[in-house]
């Protein structure tokens, strides 16, 4: 009897150690899935966070790469910057001092005229205070003559006040004697300063005169060296040369006969540069223009790029030729500066052209 107790007692056990192990193994499997779970999730995070930590890298080249850009660019710049200052501290002394005393005097009238308009206002003040005086001093006598009781501290009062208005009448006296020096000083300076402008532009015109002789001898030596070609004009201080006979349509690029024409302006150029004193600053302006056909190229988006482009290919050439480039200037001006308004072949041909200009810097 007692073994058979404990054979069911051993058979009411197992049951619930399967259970408990049952559970336990769910439990393990349960945390296992979280822990998956959590891994993909981790990994998952960590791939975008790599992917994030490269496009950061990329972005950061792609900065240091536009930083370099940007410092060499500031470098140039830099430069050109050094050598305009140079070019401004080479120009002329007379216009420099002319300009000079041209705002001294514009400062001085202008504190002149402040001063003037100072006086005006105290002017006014003393004006309105002499008015109020005399009324106080007219009512004074009014009351006096009425009053039967004068008595010593009445004409006291009356004393002081016509004392007041004589000090004041004599400092308005004074201030408007000031006044009508200031207006002789301003007058003065006003005359000065229409002889300084009258000198200043008689300087810029005769340094304007000056350049005008060796541009006409530069145009006209400039024309026998290209043939006196019936299709190049000198239309007022330019002279004005047909795209056509430089270039391929759409391109940039200068013919070999371009480069040859370039050849001889550049001996011209030089022949007359050795004739020009060095205290003259000039600069050889060469400006691009085309007609009013749009393009759209790859190299060229727009006119704008193509006139440019021809004006930068011209001076390169005078560079290598041996002209000095502080005396060079290239612009592109696209279609938006015509000298035929009308929509044909004629008027597309004569806009489609080179400017040179020999001016001041």
């Amino acid at each position: 009897m007692h073994s058979l107790v404990r054979r069911r007692r051993a058979l009411d056990i197992w049951p619930g150690f399967v259970d408990a192990l049952s559970s336990l193994i769910l439990v393990m499997v349960f945390v296992l899935l979280l822990f998956a779970i959590g891994q993909f999730v981790l990994s998952q995070t960590i791939v975008g966070k790599n992917q994030a930590l490269a496009e950061l890298n990329a972005q950061i080249a792609q900065l240091a790469k536009t930083l370099s850009l940007t410092q060499d660019s500031d470098r140039v710049l830099d430069t050109k910057v050094k050598e305009l200052w140079a070019s401004l501290g080479t120009a002329s002394g007379e216009r420099d001092t002319l300009k000079t005393q041209l705002d001294s005097a514009s400062a001085e009238a202008a504190k002149l005229s402040a001063d003037i308009a100072a006086l005006n206002e105290l002017k006014k003040q003393l004006e309105q205070q002499v008015a109020s005086l005399a009324g106080q001093l007219d009512t004074s006598k009014k009351d006096l003559v009425a009053a039967s009781d004068l008595n010593a501290k009445s004409a006291a009062q009356a004393e002081l006040l016509n004392r007041q208005l004589a000090a004041l009448r004599e400092q308005l006296a004074k201030i408007s004697a000031a006044l009508e020096l200031a207006n002789v000083n301003i007058k003065d300076k006003d005359v000065k300063l229409a002889d300084l402008g009258a000198q200043l532009n008689l300087a810029l015109a005769n340094k304007v005169n000056q350049l005008e002789k060796y541009r006409s001898e530069f145009f006209g030596k400039l024309r026998e060296a290209l043939g006196n070609r019936a299709d190049i004009q000198v239309v007022g201080d330019r002279f004005v040369v047909p795209t056509d006979i430089l270039f391929d349509t759409g391109s940039a690029d200068l013919s070999p006969d371009a480069e040859a024409s370039m050849s001889k302006l550049a001996t011209t150029l030089n022949e007359v540069a050795a004739e020009i004193p060095s205290s003259l600053e000039w600069v050889l302006r060469i400006d691009g223009h085309t007609d009013k056909r749009p393009i759209h190229s790859e190299q060229f988006p727009s006119n704008w790029e193509l006139s440019t482009a021809r004006a930068t290919a011209i001076v390169k050439q005078l560079v290598v030729q041996g002209i000095q480039p502080r005396h060079l200037s290239a612009n592109g001006f696209g279609q938006f500066q015509p000298l035929d308004g009308a929509d044909t072949e004629a008027a597309y041909a004569k806009n489609r052209r080179i400017e040179i200009q020999l001016t001041n810097r």
